[in-house]
């Protein structure tokens, strides 16, 4: 009897160590979009919601929400102000460090929670299949040889597609004029439509028509080749992509995936986003989306995301002033 009393008190001591339920959430998460319709942001947006719901990962539905207006600005700013509300999850890119520094808006990073950084995209220059231009030399000779500058489309102003447009001129002389366009998949629809004579989209924006036969891959802005080797079309994988380096241009640019909350919430908060979207990772519509979408996988969180934000910040800020679009 004296060890089963013991037993009994040991066993209510443990239950009232246990720590209260983990925090959730009580009505829908709304994932924020800083991009319009079919871009990459909205189609990664559209992924998690698809995996979170397939898999039974938080018992509230998720809503993607679009707020692309002002080049992005309006996501920023809705997040910004929306301090201490844990239902809002900012899908983030490198318009965070970008738009700051071209618009002068009055927004920092640093002001929202970092959750988890989960993917990387590379870019890729592509024209259209119907150019008789198939390398990267062939497309800048003729850049150079054109009486009038190459269209270069991209998603927004003074951004990644318009910064690498610019390092291109740098680095081999020829000359382009760049049109913004809403998202990634404008300027591919443009590019299909001859109205451009390349792009700079990353990966999936590009990939149905390039599936399609109508636009051509010339090289990915990476110091390696995109690691997947399944085929995409009927003769090449991501991986036949030559590296622009390898074909003479020399220019490199990786841009973040992450996911912030609003700031002023609870480390209970942050938790629960940091273990929904590391599941998120491990899910099979995560997995298959990264290879078909060409991304470079990642994870990380805490002080490790920190460190990469602040350095990620520190490199995107130096590419802008190189640029010249940093507003005065």
């Amino acid at each position: 009897m004296r060890r089963l009393a013991k037993i009994a008190a040991a066993g209510a001591a443990i239950l009232l160590s246990t720590p209260a339920l983990a925090w959730e959430p009580t009505k829908p998460v709304e994932i924020v979009v800083a991009a319009g319709a079919g871009g990459a942001s909205d189609q990664m947006a559209r992924m998690i919601q698809a995996a979170v719901q397939k898999n039974n990962l938080m018992k509230q539905p998720v809503v993607v929400s679009l707020k692309g207006a002002a080049s992005g600005a309006e996501a920023l700013i809705y997040m910004k102000s929306s301090d201490g509300d844990s239902n809002k999850v900012l899908i983030a890119y490198s318009l965070i460090y970008m738009l700051p520094l071209s618009a002068k808006i009055p927004f920092n990073w640093r002001e929202l929670t970092p959750v988890a950084v989960i993917a990387m995209d590379q870019f890729v220059l592509w024209d259209n299949a119907g150019k008789p231009y198939k390398n990267v030399k062939e497309f800048i000779d003729a850049a150079k040889a054109s009486s009038s500058p190459f269209k270069m489309g991209g998603t927004g102003s003074k951004r990644e597609d318009q910064v690498l447009t610019v390092f291109m001129e740098k680095r081999t002389g020829a000359k382009f004029v760049y049109l913004p366009y809403k998202s990634g998949g404008e300027a591919a629809t443009q590019l299909v439509g001859n109205h451009i004579d390349a792009n700079v989209n990353n990966p999936s924006e590009n990939l149905e028509v390039w599936r399609a036969g109508q636009v051509r891959p010339l090289c990915v802005f990476d110091k390696e080749r995109i690691s997947y080797k399944s085929k995409v079309t009927e003769t090449q994988s991501w991986n036949d992509i030559p590296t622009c380096k390898e074909e003479g241009l020399d220019v490199q640019y990786l841009m973040l995936r992450a996911m912030f909350l609003p700031g002023k919430v609870t480390p209970e908060q942050v938790a629960f986003y940091v273990d929904l979207f590391k599941k998120v990772s491990e899910t099979p519509e995560y997995k298959d989306y990264m290879e078909k979408q060409a991304l470079k996988p990642i994870f990380l969180t805490g002080k490790d995301m920190t460190k990469f934000l602040e350095e990620d910040d520190a490199q995107n800020k130096s590419l802008m002033t190189e640029a010249g679009f940093v507003a005065k």
